[in-house]
């Protein structure tokens, strides 16, 4: 069965200028009274210098990337709340047949049965309710933050989601507050390193292949807000750039999702198609116009699907399994050793706690041909 999957909301540029304070131990205190005697001192994501008990046991993580962070963390067993898209196990809200389509949700999906906390951006009564050590909170303004933490009367630290591109440095930085508080620093570093040395292993199996022997590549139906059909790409699109990709849409824009006119596909021919699997019924009734049979990748079987990865934020593990999956098919003598879906467990087992390419597949259809996909 195929889902409309909507993307995550865009990443919040304004708040990069806290950046280089984010993550430090301090000794001011302007935060609220912790509840334990040991306290830590962080400087948020927003600049803000924040108070909370040390090693928290009830935590709760709010906004789009911020249960993520806590899963990463091994944290999972301490959340005593979720919002709403968190908790929307029947899609009432999401408009996805199962909010439970995330790796993490996967791999704990208990997460989905705490206690309701109210919207993406929090309820400070219905927080309050369930007695959190400390609440970490995405996408909000730092006088948000501070108005969310007066009126719960909880520590609350505002982070960045971020993502594996231009924005890695921040998420990075959000993770390193959030493992601050948590007491996880090792764990932190241990992610951190990871990811790293995995985006390494993928610009060192491609960086060197000339350009002249790399296909042309199209990414289609990239959701936004919704799923989109054939026409809608991303000129950046990440797991591409990752394995070094000949992105034909790289002409179009800078990043970030586009539509593009039939002509413009057409005149690119490009050699291979992926297609974001979150829009495959719309993707499939485009590819009904005769006119699409005229691209070599259609008529010579040369489309695939990737899994979604852009759902309340990015979903880190499966951007990177995408790109092991991309590298495979455009320099399979690059990655001959590697299995895509056992690298995907690899990964989800890293950062989730639990393999779960098998789920990812039953609900989008995997690393397959996109004829594949039923």
């Amino acid at each position: 069965m195929r889902f409309i999957r909507p993307l995550s909301l865009v990443t919040c540029c304004i708040v990069i200028a806290g950046l280089l304070s984010a993550g430090c131990v301090s000794p001011n205190d302007e935060g609220m009274t912790p509840r334990g005697e040991e306290t830590v001192t962080v400087v948020d994501m927003m600049n803000r210098t924040v108070t909370a008990s040390a090693d928290p046991g009830r935590i709760i993580g709010i906004g789009a990337g911020a249960l993520r962070m806590i899963v990463y963390l091994q944290e999972q067993d301490k959340v005593v709340g979720v919002d709403i898209r968190e908790q929307d196990a029947n899609g009432t809200v999401s408009g996805m047949p199962s909010g439970i389509d995330r790796p993490y949700n996967i791999a704990h999906p208990e997460l989905a049965s705490r206690p309701f906390v109210g919207g993406i951006t929090g309820d400070p009564e219905l927080i309050a309710l369930q007695k959190p050590d400390v609440v970490f909170v995405t996408f909000v303004t730092g006088k948000d933050a501070d108005a969310l933490q007066e009126k719960s009367r909880v520590p609350v630290i505002s982070l960045i989601s971020g993502d594996l591109g231009k924005n890695r440095q921040v998420f990075y930085s959000s993770l390193r507050t959030m493992a601050t508080v948590l007491g996880k620093e090792q764990r932190a570093e241990d992610v951190i390193s990871y990811i790293n040395a995995t985006l390494a292993d993928l610009q060192e199996r491609t960086s060197g292949i000339p350009a002249g022997e790399k296909a042309s590549v199209y990414v289609g139906g990239i959701a936004y807000n919704g799923a989109h059909g054939l026409l809608s790409t991303d000129p950046a699109y990440a797991p591409l750039a990752m394995v070094n990709g000949n992105n034909v849409a790289a002409e179009a824009g800078t990043g970030g999702q586009i539509m593009i006119d039939k002509e413009k596909l057409l005149s690119w021919n490009p050699d291979v198609i992926f297609i974001d699997e979150a829009s495959y019924s719309l993707v499939v009734e485009d590819l009904k116009d005769p006119v699409y049979q005229s691209l070599d990748a259609v008529r010579e079987g040369r489309i695939y699907g990737v899994m979604p990865y852009n759902w309340y934020a990015n979903n880190y593990d499966t951007v990177l399994a995408d790109a092991y999956f991309i590298g495979k098919i455009l320099y399979p003598d690059q990655f001959v050793e590697v299995d895509p879906e056992q690298k995907a467990d690899e990964i989800y087992t890293m950062l989730d706690g639990k393999p779960v390419y098998a789920e990812m597949k039953q609900i989008f259809g995997g690393f397959v041909p996109f004829s594949q996909i039923s």
